[in-house]
């Protein structure tokens, strides 16, 4: 099968993880007698640095016209003092609104190699903790009107929160369908004490759970989600919140792992078509030096194998490939430890490859 994926390195460690990343899909390739066809286009700060945009037309253009799209990591310190709808993460933003990714997937993966990572006592992650977020990605109050009014107290600035029906349905469907898969148990999360949106939330949610019986769905306050994340993650399977809930929360669930350069994404549009990236940002500090964690990345592939292609097999050698390396007592420095053996993005990507 032949496969076309346009890639967006991006900035800071994103090329250097990419690099890795199509190593491994080629190794696949090889190995299953599929064609990966890669198209690589610009967007944050390499863009600008390029072109004056963050997202180039030609960019979406070609995304649009691929099966999938893989990202690296956006923004730097080079682009700080930009304005906020000129930076290198507002391509983030474009590019979800433009391809139509209204599901992001976060996978928390505690592995059992990296278990002394974990921030939490050892008796609260005993035997594992494996978390999925499904956070809404393209409404809610990123999304919303924004602007700025004069008040009794002077000048302000607001952000509207708004919801429709359809958006809360569809990122539910997305949920539910996860839980399937999973555990069977949904926690939907709002503020639905407080917020009209988050009442209107908690009722679309309901209902689509009448044709999902088989799941266990319980509602829960996003404040009292942020404290029992770290009190009991194990109680928790799959997370469906909105996108500034979700935001939050999956931060939170990576950092719970230990290592956040660790973490996959996925963001999905209707249909098969979605969005991969590592959780981790761009880490210009590091840029270049080989101290990159590429595994993050790498096991973004084996969901876009998974969830866009269809290749179950493929992701599931990616994945056992990534835990082999571990269990070798191979570590980057983000996760290494005394007594491991300490490599860099390079290296990661040869060991990977080698165990596929």
């Amino acid at each position: 099968m032949n496969y076309k994926i346009a890639l967006v390195p991006g900035d800071g460690i994103g090329p250097e993880v990419v690099e890795q990343t199509v190593r491994v899909l080629d190794k696949i390739g090889e190995k299953y007698n599929h064609k990966f066809n890669y198209t690589t286009v610009l967007a944050g700060g390499a863009a600008i640095d390029a072109t004056g945009e963050c997202l180039p037309q030609e960019t979406i253009d070609i995304c649009k016209n691929s099966d999938a799209v893989f990202l690296g990591a956006v923004g730097g310190w080079q682009w700080d003092t930009l304005p906020g709808d000129k930076r290198p993460e507002r391509a983030l933003l474009g590019l979800r609104k433009e391809l139509g990714l209204f599901a992001n997937l976060r996978p928390a993966l505690l592995f059992e190699e990296l278990a002394d990572a974990c921030p939490l006592k050892a008796e609260i992650v005993s035997g594992g903790m494996d978390i999925l977020v499904v956070r809404e990605l393209t409404g809610g109050i990123y999304f919303g009107e924004k602007g700025f009014k004069d008040t009794e107290l002077g000048p302000a600035a607001y952000d509207i929160e708004l919801y429709s029906e359809e958006e809360v349905k569809r990122i539910a469907i997305v949920a539910f369908d996860m839980a399937m898969k999973r555990g069977k148990k949904l926690t939907s999360v709002d503020k639905a004490n407080v917020l009209e949106s988050s009442r209107l939330w908690r009722r679309i949610v309901t209902e689509v759970a009448k044709d999902y019986p088989e799941v266990e769905l319980n509602h829960m306050y996003i404040d009292n989600a942020a404290m029992q994340l770290v009190r009991n993650p194990k109680q928790f399977d799959v997370i469906v919140t909105s996108n500034i809930f979700g935001d939050i929360l999956s931060d939170e669930a990576s950092m719970i792992t230990g290592s956040i350069g660790m973490l996959p994404s996925a963001s999905l549009a209707k249909g098969n078509f979605g969005m991969y990236e590592p959780v981790h940002g761009s880490a210009p500090d590091i840029a270049g030096q080989n101290k990159a964690n590429p595994m993050a990345t790498i096991l973004s592939s084996a969901m876009m194998l998974r969830y866009t292609f269809g290749l179950s097999k493929e992701a599931d050698d990616i994945e056992n490939a990534v835990k082999s390396v571990l269990k070798a007592g191979y570590r980057t420095p983000d996760i290494m430890v005394d007594g491991m053996k300490p490599i860099g993005t390079k290296e990661t990507g040869d060991l990977i490859v080698n165990a596929i």
